[in-house]
């Protein structure tokens, strides 16, 4: 099953490197972005069954407010990534519904079990 995936991500190699991972996992990268407002531009514009998102982001919004405002808007899973781990952080993306969270660095066999587990495949 191809999976059309969204990555938001502001750090350029970073997002090079996820796509040519998720490709090689047989997923189809449909964006990357590098600001919660492109990541919204993004979902409007195209057909997304996923996104990969950081929580540090360009622009005003940071990924968990993105994640909200997706969520509200379009329902569409998300699965952050993110080298912060501290509670707080933990706390504020438990605001959000569908959610799976990778702390950076992670490896393959850890994406798709995070991609398997939020589409419950």
């Amino acid at each position: 099953m191809t999976i059309n995936i969204l990555i938001v991500e502001d750090e350029g190699i970073v997002a090079l490197d996820l796509e040519q991972r998720l490709n090689s996992l047989g997923h189809n990268v449909s964006g990357i972005v590098a600001s919660g407002e492109e990541a919204l531009k993004a979902v409007k514009n195209s057909k997304i069954d996923l996104i990969l998102m950081d929580i540090h982001l360009k622009g005003q919004l940071n990924g968990i407010e993105t994640a909200i405002l997706i969520e509200k808007d379009f329902n569409i899973p998300i699965i952050y990534n993110s080298a912060n781990s501290d509670s707080k952080t933990l706390k504020k993306i438990k605001k959000t519904d569908h959610y799976e969270y990778l702390v950076k660095p992670f490896d393959d066999n850890k994406l798709q079990k995070a991609i398997n587990n939020i589409l419950k495949i």
